[in-house]
């Protein structure tokens, strides 16, 4: 199989990644331009265009408004949850950010400070992200309702100036409180920021400075009443953009850094090279502003682009139902969406037959790309077979920004294979290792490394912490980032994402992937979505176990479950092997998940293994939990 365009640029960026990424620099506008691109005079710490300076706001917004957009829709915020919508255009959001980045400016932030972002999906965390941006700032956005642990550990390590906050979020059964969560971080934290800026919200408004403090707050529509716009303040390549935590961690954070040239390279070339989105085009990212997918493809890419982004505050299904997406994508004329496969997944189980979808306009759509949790076959066919339009899994992580695996729908569309991201793109040289770090064949499973350097917009290092950079992803194997998923390529050069390594079951000196366990279980018929775990065994060392959620309207209790349990378990016997030795499928509610929908698989292991597990904070709901512990902790 031969892709001349995917193949000669993708030789090229290995080869030759001064000159490629050269190229892709020119989209976008410099202070000072580049003149050297890669910097690897201190491996393994490499920089992307040192010496080059740019501001990463005045890419995503002035430029546009001088160059002719200012009247185009810049930002389209669809709240479900409020019953509102409203439309911001180039010209409009501009206005909101530098006014809003002067109020911060009153407040004494300048370029290298930290502020701290922790708001909902609403235009006001877009507009303080931009803003800091805008001052050369170094925003960090936590996940809207985080419990205070686990913010106040990220204040304590991000040490902000400033944190920005509203007073509440809106689930589609409750609102949450945002601000005694703060204050009880802020209590916690031994470091204290100077102010605290609240926006308030009619659902439940905060009180504001009416304690004693260790800092000054704020209300948002006060502060900037008054302030003077802010105008774009040159920043280098290499000073950091963005720190964002990795989701779940205990002890102390993990901040993955953003530069600010790189990342603005790789995302303004990962648009129309992957996702084949142009100015104009109106992009759909269902995710939120506190993980990487919203930071890249909700805020920064698609502004960098000069197109326009729907921020979406609802969920797939419940704001009202699972038709939410189809309704949105007809009012917005969108041409491509991305989120997760866990949101297919419940649209999946809610609608199987897609008879809300049949309600909608559906014709803008081109495209739809999932990435997050590995993209099941079950999955991709049914939103194949309902959808028309390519479906396309692309696999990365919080630490690369975008994209290391795709279907690269701009550059040279593929053929898509069910169960791979397809190729490695442009700038990634993926390479399958095995346990003692030597390369492996096609068809072989290993670990998913990348050869040093990687591309820009991948993470330089960890916050404060070069060693434990170095010490956590590429002391494993020299000269390779450890990306911590298991894997193959196939003869074509597809990637085959299998799941963590630490999902990678042992049985009898066996190793098995859970993917491919899972991926049995899920092509049968009554099965909505599906985790597999592997717990302990006195006589295998592990033995897997299954978990599954049926689709509406089977009834999994009785002999009817009893009769799709055993179905299940001979599935996996046919399409994995006897080898696997899955003895134990049981039918759930529902799966717990993290609240960007990835399944807590680790979680559950532990609870399936007798131990006590450590909660992350990023749990969408906790009684699912608390309901499976009955089922884990009983064996067969």
């Amino acid at each position: 199989m031969t892709h001349d365009g995917y193949a000669a640029a993708y030789a090229e960026s290995l080869e030759q990644p001064d000159e490629f990424w050269r190229r892709a620099a020119e989209r976008i506008e410099w202070i000072t331009p580049p003149t050297t691109v890669l910097d690897d005079s201190n491996p393994p710490l490499y920089r992307w265009f040192p010496g080059a300076t740019l501001n990463t706001c005045f890419n995503a917004l002035d430029r546009h408004v001088r160059d002719g957009r200012g009247e185009q829709p810049a930002l389209i915020h669809d709240s479900p949850v409020t019953g509102t919508q409203q439309t911001i255009t180039y010209a409009g959001l501009l206005a909101r950010v530098a006014t809003f980045a002067g109020a911060m400016a009153s407040l004494g932030v300048e370029k290298g400070d930290r502020v701290v972002i922790y708001m909902p999906m609403v235009p006001e965390a877009v507009v303080a992200m931009l803003a800091c941006a805008r001052l050369g700032a170094i925003h960090s956005v936590v996940f809207g309702g985080f419990a205070p642990a686990e913010l106040a550990a990220r204040i304590e390590d991000a040490q902000p100036k400033v944190v920005v906050a509203a007073s509440c979020g809106i689930e589609p059964s409750r609102v949450v409180e945002y601000k005694p969560m703060l204050d009880a971080a802020l209590d916690r934290s031994s470091h204290k920021p100077e102010s605290v800026i609240v926006l308030q919200r009619e659902q439940a408004r905060a009180a504001v400075g009416e304690r004693d403090t260790d800092w000054e707050e704020l209300d948002w529509d006060e502060l900037v009443a008054d302030a003077e716009p802010a105008d774009c303040v040159e920043v280098a390549a290499t000073d950091p953009l963005y720190i964002l935590y990795t989701s779940g961690t205990t002890g102390r954070p993990k901040g993955i850094v953003r530069d600010n040239g790189g990342h603005a390279v790789a995302l303004r070339w990962s648009m129309d090279n992957i996702y084949g989105i142009d100015p104009g085009d109106v992009w759909f990212t269902a995710s939120d502003v506190g993980w990487v997918v919203g930071h890249s493809y909700i805020v920064y890419a698609p502004l960098l682009t000069g197109a326009t982004t729907v921020l979406y505050e609802g969920k797939p299904v419940g704001t009202p139902d699972a038709g939410a997406f189809w309704r949105l994508i007809a009012e917005h004329k969108v041409r491509a969406m991305f989120t997760a496969p866990t949101a297919y997944r419940a649209i999946k189980r809610d609608d199987p037959r897609g008879e809300l979808m049949r309600q909608h306009d559906l014709s803008s759509l081109k495209a739809v790309f999932l990435a997050g949790e590995r993209l099941d076959p079950d999955t991709y066919e049914w939103a194949t077979s309902m959808l028309g339009v390519p479906v396309v899994d692309n696999w990365w992580q919080t630490e690369t920004g975008w994209p290391i695996a795709s279907n690269l729908r701009g550059l040279e569309p593929m053929p898509l294979k069910p169960g791979s991201p397809s190729v490695p793109v442009p700038g990634y040289a993926v390479v399958i290792l095995d346990e003692s770090g030597a390369p492996l064949p096609a068809g072989q499973e290993g670990a998913i490394c990348l050869r040093l350097p990687m591309p820009p917009g991948t993470l330089p290092t960890l916050w404060g912490d070069d060693q434990r950079f170095v010490d956590g992803y590429l002391s494993t194997f020299p000269g390779y980032y450890v990306s911590g998923d298991g894997g193959h390529v196939d003869e074509d050069g597809y990637l085959y994402v299998m799941g963590r390594t630490d999902d990678i079951l042992n049985v009898a000196g066996h190793r098995l992937s859970t993917g491919s366990i899972e991926a049995a279980l899920a092509g049968h018929p009554d099965v909505a979505e599906c985790a597999v775990i592997g717990v302990a065994d006195e006589l295998k060392g592990q033995v897997p176990r299954g978990l599954v959620v049926l689709k509406g309207g089977v009834d999994g209790s009785g002999a009817e479950g009893e009769r799709i349990c055993a179905e299940l378990v001979q599935r996996v016997r046919d399409e994995v092997g006897p080898v696997a030795a899955l003895r134990q499928v049981d039918v759930v509610a529902a799966l717990p998940k993290t609240r960007s929908g990835k399944i807590l698989r680790k979680t559950m292991r532990e609870l399936a293994d007798g131990r006590t597990p450590v909660v992350p904070g990023t749990i969408e709901d906790a009684s699912v939990l608390e309901t499976l512990a009955q089922v884990l902790r009983r064996s067969t």
